[in-house]
C-alpha cells in the first residue's frame, strides 16, 4: 500500500483555487454530511471548538468518504499535539498565532522526523494504515501540508520572514484576531483590516507562498480568489446551522402574523 497524495497541497502549490469550510460542530455526523458537499478542504478546529483527539479522529474517518481534504487546527503550536494528530492521519495542519520565523520553524520541525525535525516515530498508527503503507516514512513529509496563521500586527510585520521558512506551505490570515489587535474587536470586515491583510498577502506571495483566509460571505470569498488568494473558507457548519435555523423560524413566525 502506498501513501495517498495530498490534493490540497498540490493544488495550492500550483495556484489552483481551493474553496473551504470551517467544521466547528465537533461531530462525525456533521463531518459525514459535509464530506459529500464537494468542498476542496475543511478545517477541523481544536482552537475555538471543544474538539478533542477522539472527536477529531471520528471526523477524519468521516472525510475518508468524500473529496474534501481535512486540515486540523491544533489548539497551539505544540509538538505533542502535532505528533498525535499526524499519527491519527491528519493530512495537514493550520498552526495558530505564529508570530515569527522561529515559531514557523518550530511548527515545521514538529511535522518532520529526525534528523530534519522532532516528530516522534510510531511504526504502526492510522497515518500509515497501521504499518501497511510501505513508503510512509519516505513520503510523509512531502504529503503533509503545513499552514501558519498570521493574526497580529507583529506577525504581519514579519510575514515575509515567516513565509520564507522552508517547509511552510501556505500562509493563512485571521481577520478576527487581527481586527482585535488593531483595536477593532468584532469588526473583522473593517477596511483597515483588509488593507493590512492584502498587503501581508502580497508579501507572502512575493516570497513564493500561497495565501488563505476565512470569510463569511461567498461574494467576498470569490473576490479574494480573484485577488490572488489560493485557499479561502467561506463559512462554517456552525454558522450555516444557526443562520438557517433563525431564518426558517422567522419565516414561519412572519407568516403567522
Amino acid at each position: 500500500m502506498k501513501l495517498k497524495t495530498n490534493p490540497f497541497k498540490q493544488a495550492i502549490t500550483s495556484g489552483a483555487a481551493q474553496v473551504g469550510i470551517w467544521n466547528s460542530l465537533c461531530s462525525n455526523i456533521a463531518a459525514d454530511v459535509l464530506a459529500s458537499s464537494g468542498y476542496d478542504w475543511v478545517l477541523l478546529d481544536m482552537e475555538h471548538s471543544p474538539n478533542d483527539m477522539r472527536t477529531v479522529l471520528g471526523q477524519l474517518q468521516a472525510y475518508e468518504n468524500g473529496p474534501s481534504v481535512p486540515i486540523v487546527r491544533p489548539a497551539w503550536n505544540d509538538a505533542i499535539l502535532v505528533k498525535s494528530l499526524l499519527d491519527m492521519g491528519a493530512p495537514g495542519l493550520l498552526f495558530p498565532m505564529v508570530q515569527s520565523a522561529d515559531e514557523a520553524e518550530k511548527a515545521v520541525a514538529a511535522t518532520r522526523y529526525p534528523p530534519r525535525g522532532i516528530r516522534g516515530v510510531s511504526v504502526s498508527q492510522r497515518g500509515n494504515r497501521y504499518g501497511r503503507v510501505t513508503d510512509y516514512f519516505d513520503r510523509a513529509e512531502a504529503e503533509t501540508c503545513v499552514l501558519v496563521q498570521i493574526e497580529t500586527r507583529q506577525a504581519l510585520s514579519r510575514v515575509g520572514e515567516i513565509a520564507a521558512v522552508d517547509g511552510v506551505d501556505g500562509v493563512f490570515f485571521g481577520p478576527a484576531d487581527l481586527a482585535a489587535d488593531m483595536g477593532l474587536l468584532g469588526q473583522a470586515a473593517h477596511e483597515d483590516v483588509w488593507a493590512a491583510i492584502t498587503e501581508g498577502s502580497d508579501t507572502a506571495r512575493a516570497a513564493g507562498k500561497p495565501t488563505g483566509t476565512l470569510v463569511g460571505d461567498a461574494g467576498k470569498a470569490a473576490q479574494l480568489f480573484q485577488d490572488g488568494f489560493s485557499f479561502v473558507a467561506c463559512s462554517s457548519d456552525l454558522n450555516l446551522l444557526a443562520r438557517s435555523a433563525d431564518a426558517q423560524l422567522k419565516a414561519i413566525r412572519d407568516a403567522l402574523i
